[in-house]
């Protein structure tokens, strides 16, 4: 796992991949941008106290505080927002680059991505949505955040890279048969995506993180299937 993620960490910002780098991180940060502007319109509109400026300064702080925090929980909802845009090309730069002997992999479907991308970033946006929630409780909103995160960003990134080279239920069977390696894989990805900054990143470090794990994992599969014959 951690030459996995040594190995994306300098991938994503490698020469080949600084293209589809600065489209990711553009297209992050704009939608961030439109829902920050949004959000404060919104609260504009809501917290007009006139008569009371004290009153309303108290809540616009307070207000402003609570964007910040949510904002931050948005970031793993738009990230994957992105992931389906960006899988196949970091994919296939880093199949190209690190195992150009492995027969390469073929990009799934665009209607077929863009519809497991708005099912998984729903369901992401439920999992984050929960952990805001939870966001009073002490430690148990971490444990929310990187337990969920962890789950569905390994389950989500690891079936998109197995996906290039088999089917829907092969990719699924694959997964589950190395549940515990995808979920520590998930949670190296909610690690990073914790990271202010660095997390505006995480569709370019997690594929090409996945991708990684995956070809180590077949490799795994394919000795212990050659053992056993």
């Amino acid at each position: 796992m951690i030459d996995a993620a040594r190995l994306a960490f300098s991938d994503i910002f490698s020469p080949p991949f600084r293209a589809v780098m600065w489209k990711s991180l553009g297209l992050t940060i704009g939608l961030l941008i439109l829902i920050w502007l949004g959000l404060q319109a919104l609260l504009a509109w809501l917290v007009d106290i006139q008569s009371y400026p004290w009153i309303e300064t108290v809540l616009a702080v307070i207000a402003g505080l609570g964007l910040v925090i949510g904002l931050a929980f948005l970031v793993a909802p738009v990230s994957s927002l992105f992931a389906g845009l960006f899988t196949d090309e970091i994919a296939g730069l880093v199949e190209s680059e690190h195992y150009p002997a492995d027969p390469p992999g073929r990009d799934v479907p665009v209607l077929e991505s863009i519809r497991d991308t708005i099912v998984f970033t729903g369901v992401v946006i439920l999992v984050n949505l929960v952990a805001l929630i939870l966001l009073l409780v002490p430690g148990v909103n971490l444990v929310a955040f990187f337990v969920g995160n962890g789950y569905l960003l390994g389950r989500e990134f690891f079936e998109a890279a197995a996906r290039r080279f088999h089917g829907r239920s092969e990719a699924r069977a694959l997964r589950q048969a190395n549940a515990g390696r995808v979920f520590l894989g998930g949670l190296v990805i909610a690690l990073f995506l914790a990271i202010p900054i660095l997390n505006l990143l995480t569709p370019l470090f997690a594929t090409a993180f996945m991708v990684h794990v995956y070809k180590r994992t077949a490799r795994l599969e394919n000795a212990a299937e050659a053992l056993r014959r």
